[in-house]
């Protein structure tokens, strides 16, 4: 205990030196940096602090330092999240290598692929997209039909993807491909690396109702990919897969919780626009939400630190299945709450009449009901829950 005390102590000294003052306040999205070919740094600054921390090993500071990461343990890696959320320290780089790739490559890629891959993601020079779902495979990911032919020193890739985050923008895609259209569904699946600068290879934006477009269409037309970038054993794509979403389930349970958007949150919204008598809501619904969602954020939190204890005593834990439906259907509850305190002032998509924080609170609206289906719809996510959990029968 002791000595995490004090390696608290040099991780905020070490932050408070290094961390420039404009990195210290909420980033909107167009400031992030993604990193990738065609990523750019807001300004010197943020170069500056990326710099610093990537030199420290705290892109990745719990990864091992021998692909660039910092070899933190999850206690140390926990305590070095506090202190920069404590000092407002923005996120360096932000990515789906960082986030996803990156530790189900360190589970399941060979040396060679760690090596080339996993430095390329903490330097900033490589950014992913994820290739799962298809038009036709979404919640049944499973039945997916883009394929991957065997020819000998390569694989032939045809099909398309949907909902690629970004796509447009990313140098490589980590994608679930069938290589034995006879085998059951799960077992003739493999995963595939593939560089976006590939021939054959073409992106579509998809527009959305919240008034962004990250999401694209991606289209694979006679695409050789080495076999070197076969990421496990052939047709066993899908533990690889399985491993990933546990990942991806995690970021998804956390949404909300770092929002670059000025959203309102609830117990303030409600000071600013409900009506008061006597110290307390005027309406009792109100007042019963309000309890309701801040019961829901504390049991959430509490499941997170359980779910933390229980990495650090090298424990597998349930809870990332439990926690995406949970935090995913909490922060579209809490969007729900926040229209329904905000009155009419929750009917502002744009327009001068209307704050920004009304605005981007409006919009969060919107995508806190996508984000009940990326990663795993919550009906899928309640199924699995059943299965793998309970353990009721099927």
């Amino acid at each position: 205990m002791e000595d995490l005390e004090q390696f608290r102590l040099e991780v905020r000294q070490w932050l408070e030196a290094n961390c420039p003052e404009s990195q210290r306040q909420p980033m909107p999205p167009e400031e992030q940096y993604w990193g990738g070919r065609r990523g750019k740094f807001a300004s010197e600054d943020a170069r500056l602090w990326f710099e610093r921390m990537r030199d420290k090993g705290w892109v990745a500071p719990e990864w091992p330092t021998e692909y660039g990461g910092g070899g933190l343990s999850p206690q140390q890696g926990k305590i070095l999240a506090e202190e920069m959320k404590a000092l407002r320290c923005r996120k360096p780089i932000f990515g789906l290598g960082l986030w996803m790739l990156g530790p189900a490559l360190l589970e399941y890629g060979n040396e060679e692929q760690k090596q080339r891959h996993l430095r390329a993601i903490v330097n900033g020079e490589a950014r992913w997209c994820q290739g799962y779902s298809e038009p036709g495979s979404g919640s049944d990911l499973a039945s997916l039909q883009c394929k991957a032919e065997d020819k000998g020193d390569h694989f032939l890739v045809n099909g398309s993807k949907i909902w690629t985050t970004k796509a447009d923008q990313c140098d490589w895609i980590f994608c679930l491909v069938r290589t034995d259209p006879d085998a059951k569904k799960q077992e003739g699946i493999s995963f595939l690396l593939i560089d976006m600068d590939d021939p054959g290879i073409s992106t579509t934006p998809i527009e959305l109702i919240s008034g962004e477009s990250e999401f694209c269409q991606t289209f694979f037309d006679n695409v050789k990919v080495p076999k070197e970038n076969l990421v496990g054993e052939l047709n066993q794509g899908w533990s690889v897969a399985k491993a990933l979403l546990v990942h991806e389930r995690k970021l998804m349970s956390e949404i909300g919780s770092d929002s670059p958007r000025q959203v309102l949150v609830p117990n303030a919204a409600a000071r600013e626009y409900a009506e008061f008598v006597d110290g307390r809501l005027a309406d009792p619904e109100l007042r019963r939400r309000l309890a309701e969602y801040d019961m829901r954020m504390q049991a959430i939190g509490l499941t997170h630190f359980r779910t933390f204890e229980e990495k650090v005593a090298g424990q597998r834990s349930a809870a990332p299945l439990i926690m995406k439906y949970a935090g995913t259907e909490a922060e579209k509850q809490k969007s729900e709450l926040l229209l329904a305190i905000m009155g009419s002032r929750g009917l502002g998509w744009e327009g001068k009449e209307f704050s920004e924080a009304e605005i981007d609170t409006v919009r969060n609206w919107a995508m806190s009901y996508a984000m009940t289906i990326a990663g795993g719809t919550s009906e899928i996510q309640l199924n699995v829950i059943a299965k793998n959990v309970l353990q009721l029968p099927q």
